[in-house]
């Protein structure tokens, strides 16, 4: 793996440079699926919506004719 030199000069402090590297990854790999899953989420709920409606309104019928 290269690095910047701007990175690379970062890291210089650091003890266990591998480790740190390998952490820092981990997480960005983590919150990538994050955002992901997130995104997949996020189309689920919008090309849903029109059903949730008619299916909340349908109850709500069903609730009021039981009323009358």
């Amino acid at each position: 793996i290269t690095l910047p030199d701007e990175i690379a000069k970062k890291l210089e402090n650091k003890r266990n440079k591998s480790r740190f590297i390998a952490i820092a990854l981990e997480e960005k790999l983590q919150r990538e699926e994050r955002e992901k899953l997130n995104r997949l989420l996020l189309e689920g709920y919008r090309a849903t919506s029109g059903e949730d409606a008619k299916v909340q309104a349908d109850w709500e019928k069903a609730g009021i004719e039981e009323w009358d």
